[in-house]
């Protein structure tokens, strides 16, 4: 049976040290139950989604961007078409405002098309956004990003960034699987997606299909957990998760950034490299590169620089 990610209060988070301590630094996906509740945009989301359109529009600087319409048949699930060639659902660029408007136009209609409007920079399309509706143990070097629409169902897919995902209007119930769990979760094409990141084919289909066995063995090793406006949900980098959006209209501030960089580094990039240079090389050569990998990079026994005088500890030693 599926669990609960952990929950605390949101408003016991009083300072940033403390939130990368207790929260980030665990790498697990923790529910930050009222976290921001007193923003007005939540507040506005709260009244009504005409409400919220309103406080939107305040700060709207009329810039277009892509959004996803579906047809109804398709009941808000983005996804690929039968072949995975193509996808069920139309693009369209537009203005932020224009997207939003016909999003609530079918609000009320049972069996109507759907709209989706999402990663949206809040800084470039609705400056001052960000003033009103912030997280201050959040530097503001990290931009919020905005993700509206009717009710949806998002694959389950990856972020290479941590990220805090903050519902402003509706409910969302995000579906979560561990990193680890990766081999069984059937994934997608890496470089022909709906958004930017590979989506796991399993999860996004019946549990029973028999097209994807090793899902069976582990579909009740996720962790689900459900959020109303207001609350919010720290999810760290590489952690599957599905995302409902299941309230007629849905509204969700997120924030991404890498918790724990050193500088200018890059994980993911350096996946994608060892992939191309590594990957199809002879067996027994991967495993001499991966005794490397794990000596270097994964340290399973640990690091052992002090086998060497500190002066020659160099690119062994911290990175800060």
């Amino acid at each position: 049976m599926s669990s609960a990610p952990a929950e605390i209060d949101g408003s016991a988070i009083a300072d940033p040290a403390q939130f990368f301590r207790e929260i980030a630094e665990p790498c697990r996906p923790v529910v930050l139950r009222g976290l921001v509740k007193s923003w007005p945009a939540v507040r506005a989301g709260t009244q009504s989604p005409q409400a919220f359109r309103d406080y939107i529009a305040r700060f709207d600087a009329g810039h277009q961007a892509e959004a996803f319409f579906g047809d109804p048949k398709i009941e808000g699930k983005y996804y690929y078409a039968d072949d995975l060639q193509g996808f069920n659902f139309e693009r369209r660029q537009m203005p932020l405002l224009a997207a939003l408007d016909a999003m609530l136009s079918h609000v009320d209609q049972p069996n109507s098309p759907s709209a989706y409007f999402g990663s949206i920079p809040a800084n470039d399309y609705l400056p001052g956004f960000s003033r009103d509706n912030a997280l201050p143990f959040l530097g503001p070097q990290i931009v919020p990003r905005i993700w509206l629409g009717n009710a949806s169902n998002v694959s389950a897919h990856y972020d290479t960034l941590d990220n805090i995902a903050c519902v402003v209007a509706g409910a969302r119930r995000f579906t979560l699987y561990a990193p680890d769990l990766i081999g069984c979760l059937y994934v997608g094409p890496i470089d022909h997606t709906m958004a930017g990141q590979p989506v796991s084919l399993a999860a996004s289909s019946p549990r029973d299909d028999e097209k994807y066995p090793l899902f069976r063995e582990i579909a009740d090793k996720a962790l689900i957990a459900d959020l109303e406006a207001g609350d919010a949900l720290y999810l760290p980098k590489l952690w599957w998760h599905k995302v409902e959006a299941t309230a007629p209209f849905n509204g969700l501030v997120n924030y991404w950034w890498d918790a724990f960089s050193a500088g200018p580094d890059a994980p993911y990039v350096s996946l994608m490299l060892a992939m191309i240079a590594i990957a199809e090389r002879p067996p027994k050569e991967r495993e001499a590169w991966k005794a490397f990998f794990d000596h270097y990079v994964f340290r399973p026994s640990g690091h052992r620089p002090a086998d060497l005088p500190a002066h020659l500890h160099r690119i062994l030693g911290p990175l800060k």
